[in-house]
């Protein structure tokens, strides 16, 4: 995604089942179940992203989203973790919450936070 990566990152982007992204979440996080992102940064915006289909797949049914502009938000979501963007504190969310909806804006989708 190369809108969100910096310029020579190596993203590897992975989906899995619940089963393995709940095993990743409880080794790498302490929390006992799926997950819909994972990031692990290796450093200079690269890094892994780990999607889990079933748990995206549930989410975008739950908030009336197609599964491709779901898909596309984590995907970025993941990608600005890699860049070094979180969302602890409110600053830092809101921070990183401008910075996917311009990036999903220019790639064609709606603010994936209103609803």
């Amino acid at each position: 995604m190369r809108a969100a990566a910096a310029a020579r990152a190596t993203i590897a982007l992975r989906i899995v089942g619940a089963r393995e992204s709940k095993k990743l979440n409880k080794k790498y996080r302490v929390k006992n179940q799926a997950t819909n992102v994972l990031s692990f940064p290796y450093g200079g915006g690269s890094g892994d992203v780990v999607l889990c289909h079933p748990v995206i797949s549930r989410e975008s049914r739950q908030q009336g989203k197609s599964l491709r502009a779901h898909y596309a938000h984590l995907v970025v979501h993941g990608v600005l973790h890699l860049r070094g963007y979180d969302h602890v504190t409110r600053r830092q969310a809101a921070r990183m919450e401008r910075r996917e909806i311009g990036i999903l804006r220019r790639l064609g989708y709606a603010d994936p936070y209103r609803g």
